[in-house]
C-alpha cells in the first residue's frame, strides 16, 4: 500500500509525529507510555478501549504517562469499539432500559491469525484445563466495553465476568493458517457482561465458529446484533459486504471487509484525538466519528 510500518519504538518517537496509528497484536503498556510520554497521541486497535482490561496499575500508568506528556489515546476496532458505540447511540431513543446487549456472530475462517484464535481457546482439546479461564484472558478487551457502556449509562456495576460455552471440530481441519483436530475447540458462544443489582445489564457476545459445522453448531447471522431492552425495545443488525467491483474470492480476500471495519474507527478519529485533553479517551470524549475525507 506503499504505508510504511515498523517495530521499533525508538524510529517512530525519532520522527516526532502528532500522532502514531499502534496496530500491534496485543497492546503493551510500556510502548503506550513511552509514546505518550513523549508527546505524540495515539490510536489503537490492539485491545485497548478503556484499558480495564490491561489491570488497573497499567491503566493508570498509561492515564499519567499521557498527562505528562500532554497527549491522547484512543483505543478501538470493530468489536468492541464501534459496537459499543452505535448500541449507545441506540439506546439514546429509549427509557426504563433494562439490557443492552451487543452480539458478534461470524465465521473466522478468512481470519488468518492463529495467535489470536489460539489465545481464544481454538485449537485447544474442550477438556483442557483452565480453558474458560484463558479464553477469559485472550476476551478481555471486551470487558472495557463493559465498563464504556457502564459509564455512558450511568450505571454501578455489581460485577463483570466472562461466560462461554464450546463447540468442537467433527473432524480434523486445516485451514492453512492453523490445524484444528477432531473433538478440538472449532467454536465458542461466549460473552462479557456487567450486572447491575444481581442482573445482566451489559452484554458484549460473540459467537465464533472455523469451518462449516462444529458441534454443537452455531447458527450464524455473519454481522452485529443490537438489542436493545427498554422502552421502546430497539434491535437491529449490522451486516457489511464487499462493493459492486470487488474481485476477492477466497476467505481471507473477503476478510480484508472486516479488517477495514476494525481499523477504520481508528483512522477516523485521528482528527478529534489531536484536539483531545490529554489522557485516555473513549467514543464518550470525542465529537461525532464520521467517513470525512473517504467520501468519492
Amino acid at each position: 500500500m506503499g504505508v510504511k510500518a515498523t517495530t521499533d519504538v525508538d524510529a517512530l518517537l525519532a520522527l516526532n509525529p502528532d500522532v502514531i496509528s499502534y496496530s500491534g497484536l496485543w497492546s503493551n503498556t510500556d510502548d503506550f507510555c513511552r509514546i505518550l510520554e513523549a508527546g505524540i497521541s495515539i490510536v489503537t486497535t490492539s485491545g485497548f478501549v478503556t484499558g480495564h482490561a490491561l489491570g488497573e496499575e497499567n491503566r493508570l500508568r498509561i492515564q499519567d504517562a499521557a498527562v505528562r506528556g500532554k497527549s491522547a489515546i484512543f483505543g478501538t476496532g470493530i468489536h468492541p469499539g464501534y459496537t459499543s458505540y452505535i448500541s449507545l447511540i441506540a439506546a439514546g431513543i429509549c427509557t426504563d432500559i433494562d439490557s443492552i446487549t451487543v452480539q458478534e456472530s461470524v465465521d473466522c475462517t478468512g481470519y488468518a491469525s492463529a495467535e489470536t484464535w489460539e489465545s481464544c481457546g481454538f485449537g485447544a482439546p474442550l477438556d483442557t484445563p483452565g480453558l474458560a479461564d484463558k479464553v477469559a484472558d485472550g476476551t478481555r478487551v471486551f470487558s472495557d466495553g463493559i465498563y464504556l457502556a457502564a459509564e455512558a449509562l450511568g450505571v454501578q456495576l455489581d460485577d463483570v465476568r466472562y461466560e462461554v460455552v464450546f463447540s468442537a471440530a467433527p473432524e480434523d481441519s486445516d485451514f492453512g493458517f492453523m490445524q484444528i483436530a477432531k473433538g478440538c475447540v472449532a467454536g465458542l458462544s461466549g460473552g462479557w457482561y456487567g450486572y447491575s443489582g444481581g442482573r445482566r445489564v451489559i452484554g458484549l457476545e460473540q459467537r465464533w465458529k472455523m469451518g462449516p459445522r462444529v458441534e454443537p453448531d452455531i447458527d450464524l447471522m455473519q454481522g452485529y446484533r443490537v438489542s436493545v431492552k427498554a422502552k421502546p425495545n430497539v434491535d437491529f443488525t449490522l451486516h457489511h459486504s464487499p462493493p459492486a467491483d470487488f474481485a476477492g474470492k477466497t476467505p481471507e480476500e473477503y476478510m480484508e471487509m472486516n479488517l477495514i471495519t476494525t481499523a477504520l474507527p481508528a483512522i477516523n478519529a485521528i482528527p478529534h484525538v489531536l484536539n483531545a485533553s490529554p489522557g485516555i479517551r473513549t467514543y464518550l470524549d470525542l465529537p461525532l466519528i464520521t467517513g470525512n475525507g473517504f467520501v468519492k
